[in-house]
């Protein structure tokens, strides 16, 4: 009999292993595979904009990690994504972006586009707006390339590419998003100054934010209208 006990023992923990497993494998299916969609037009943009200064900070000071991180919060918060998927689609973002940081030309920065298409692929599966997955990724490959090479590049090129990026997502006149674009492309060149000029302060980043949030609250109403 006492020979018996560990062998039945055994045989209960490998099944309870197992159904843990099992469970656990089903919960992450059900996580990425059924269907869901969110309200892209409900954001909270004073969230947005904290989520993107910290996602600047990180991918400046190349913390892959914490941008990773970032990026999978601001999916699960702001469009409702799974935990599960939300950091599958994060590490595409991150991929991304780590990528074209390390371009040195176009054909270099072309290399993220393939993430670009996958993140947009899983936002578009969410979506209630039907955009285009392919011209979105491109538009946001494209402002980020005009932001690169923003000499090369006339006033207010980079605030139109912001404001296409989100008449697309949104489908609406990018004309409407113009002030969205301004003011974003107004604290990307904050940060870049400063960065040239000695290094970006708390109080910089304090105006940077401050700005993202009147960029994301100015598109949030022009979206909602």
């Amino acid at each position: 009999m006492s020979s018996e006990t560990p062998k039945r023992r055994r045989k209960i923990i490998v099944r309870v292993l197992a159904l843990v497993l099992a469970l656990l494998i089903c919960g992450i299916l059900y996580d990425l595979f059924v269907p869901r969609t969110t309200q892209m037009r409900e954001f909270d943009p004073d969230e947005v904009a904290r989520l993107e200064t910290a996602m600047w900070r990180s991918y400046y000071e190349k913390h892959r990690l914490r941008l990773f991180n970032q990026m999978s919060e601001l999916l699960r918060t702001q469009y409702h994504m799974p935990v599960v998927r939300s950091n599958l689609v994060a590490y595409h973002a991150a991929k991304a972006a780590f990528v074209f940081k390390d371009g040195k030309q176009r054909s270099d920065y072309e290399q993220a586009l393939p993430d670009l298409v996958k993140f947009y692929t899983a936002v578009r599966k969410m979506s209630d707006i039907p955009f285009d997955v392919d011209r979105a990724s491109r538009l946001e490959l494209e402002w980020w390339i005009i932001h690169r090479q923003r000499a090369q590049h006339a006033p207010g090129e980079l605030a139109k590419a912001l404001a296409e990026l989100q008449a697309e997502i949104y489908r609406v006149p990018a004309d409407r998003l113009m002030e969205h674009g301004r003011l974003r492309a107004k604290a990307m060149t904050i940060r870049d100054t400063k960065a040239e000029t000695g290094g970006v302060t708390e109080a910089d980043w304090t105006q940077i934010n401050e700005l993202l949030r009147e960029s994301w609250r100015s598109l949030a109403k022009a979206v909602k209208s």
